[in-house]
């Protein structure tokens, strides 16, 4: 499967958590496990849109 960088920000409505994440597995494959500076910034704008994706969960204590 061929994994393309993206060069703009999605919102979380255009792509699901699981897809952010297939996105940054990659990013960490291509890179070896060391990430360049540009990677890095790459790497920290995923995990923004992932953690914007992501479904919230109800904490226990709070749930019905």
């Amino acid at each position: 499967m061929l994994h393309i960088m993206s060069t703009s920000v999605e919102s979380s409505s255009e792509r699901s958590a699981d897809e952010v994440n297939e996105e940054i597995r990659a990013l960490w494959l291509r890179s070896g496990g060391t990430l360049s500076v540009e990677q890095r910034e790459e790497y920290r704008r995923l995990v923004l849109e992932w953690a914007a994706a992501a479904p919230q969960s109800v904490p226990a204590a709070c749930a019905p």
